[in-house]
């Protein structure tokens, strides 16, 4: 792995990046920005043009990438996707140049451990490296970065990791551990997200200040990301932006209670937190950002959490 650590250290290294999205996309740029020789591929060309500018080439398959890319990074959203682009016949294991895969995806620990022991035998080291922190950390390139795999190759994509991530942990040589550890914040953010939802329209139901509830919470034993950030966001200014879908809170929650079974541990708030979202998206929340939930919330209460109040047509969604 010297060679690639020397050439990603003087950043000469091609680095290619698959997944383009709401996350994938800002973490290319900050690639981009950062002047390193840049190779991009999304299922949208669109989506890909508009990523790569004038400054990254765009490719048609993650194969076409592999056939030139040192390094790849996937940002992808289920773990079905990230095979197949791994897996499939126009994947990454069909190129040929690439030496380490990054996986900023949520994919879980078993199908990071099958897809590190396949890319091992064609002598590919793989890095799961799941992210933390929104789209607005990924813009800024200060995202919480959750590493595991082999200690070399992990050493040589450090100082790509720290182009987009401000806050890198390394948490084993055992390819999966990032994703467990991912797994955990997530199924703790989404805990912390329905209560929020849950406590402020009571609140809001009860005559208290939306905004004051904020205040207080942020400074008191009820702070936690959702009440410091998503919530003043995403729900104060009854935006809703499309940032993280429910339908990926719900898949994450789904993998933390899989993992939570197999492991023999029990997790009764987050099968309820399931069940919440399992609801969300049979309402057609799905493809909206979770935090679209506490509409349903508010429409039980007949209270709304925010600065503007809720269409009866919306809160009946």
């Amino acid at each position: 792995m010297t060679d690639i650590a020397a050439s990603v250290l003087a950043g000469t290294a091609t680095v290619g990046f698959i997944g383009l999205g709401h996350m994938g996309g800002p973490m290319a740029r900050c690639l981009i920005r950062a002047g390193l020789p840049v190779i991009v591929q999304d299922i949208s060309p669109a989506v890909a043009r508009t990523i790569a500018g004038d400054e990254a080439r765009i490719v048609a398959t993650p194969a076409a990438l592999a056939a030139e890319a040192d390094v790849i990074l996937m940002s992808l959203p289920t773990p079905d996707i990230v095979s197949a682009v791994c897996e499939g016949p126009d994947g990454i294991m069909a190129g040929g140049a690439t030496r380490i895969v990054i996986d900023l995806s949520t994919t879980g620990p078993r199908a990071t451990e099958r897809l590190a022991a396949r890319f091992a035998e064609k002598g590919v080291a793989f890095i799961d490296a799941p992210v933390s922190g929104g789209v607005s950390a990924a813009e800024q390139g200060t995202l919480t970065i959750m590493a595991a795999g082999d200690k070399a190759a992990y050493d040589a994509i450090e100082p790509l990791l720290k182009i987009v991530g401000g806050k890198l942990f390394y948490m084993g040589g055992q390819a999966g551990m990032g994703q467990s550890m991912k797994l955990v914040n997530n199924m703790l953010a989404a805990v912390n997200a329905m209560g929020a939802f849950e406590v402020l329209v009571l609140g809001a139901k009860l005559g208290l200040d939306a905004q004051q509830m904020l205040d207080v919470l942020n400074v008191s034993s009820g702070q936690n990301f959702m009440t410091s950030v998503k919530i003043p966001q995403c729900v104060m200014p009854r935006t809703f932006p499309p940032r993280f879908a429910t339908t990926l809170m719900h898949k994450d929650v789904r993998l933390c209670l899989e993992e939570a079974d197999a492991a023999g541990a029990q997790m009764w708030v987050g099968q309820v937190v399931r069940q919440m979202l399992a609801f969300a998206i049979a309402q057609g929340g799905g493809d909206k950002d979770f935090a679209a939930t506490i509409q349903h919330y508010e429409q039980w209460a007949g209270a709304t959490v925010g600065s503007a109040p809720l269409p009866a047509q919306q809160a009946a969604e």
